[in-house]
C-alpha cells in the first residue's frame, strides 16, 4: 500500500476507472452475444441486434476501451455474418 497521498489517491481512481470499463467491456461482449444469437436464429430483429451492436462498440472504442482495428474488425465480423444470413 503506497504511504504518499497522491499515491493513494491514484490507487483510488485506478480501481475505480477499472471497474467502469469492465462494466463497458461486459456490456458490449452481451450485446455482441445477443447479436450473433439472433444472426443465428434468423430473428426477425437482428438488423435492429446488429446495429445496437455496432453502436456499443463504437462507444467503447471512443472511450478508449476497445483499439480502433479491434472495433472495425469486429463490425466487420458482425456485418459479414449479417451479410451470409441474408
Amino acid at each position: 500500500m503506497p504511504n504518499i497521498k497522491s499515491a493513494k489517491k491514484r490507487v483510488k481512481v485506478a480501481a475505480a476507472r477499472t471497474a467502469a470499463n469492465k462494466a463497458v467491456n461486459s456490456n458490449l461482449k452481451t450485446t455482441i452475444k445477443k447479436a450473433n444469437a439472433a444472426i443465428e436464429s434468423n430473428a426477425a430483429d437482428k438488423e435492429q441486434a446488429v446495429r445496437v451492436a455496432v453502436k456499443k462498440i463504437d462507444q467503447a472504442a471512443a472511450k478508449g476501451i476497445l483499439k480502433k482495428n479491434t472495433a472495425s474488425r469486429k463490425k466487420s465480423s458482425l456485418a459479414r455474418k449479417l451479410n451470409a444470413s441474408a
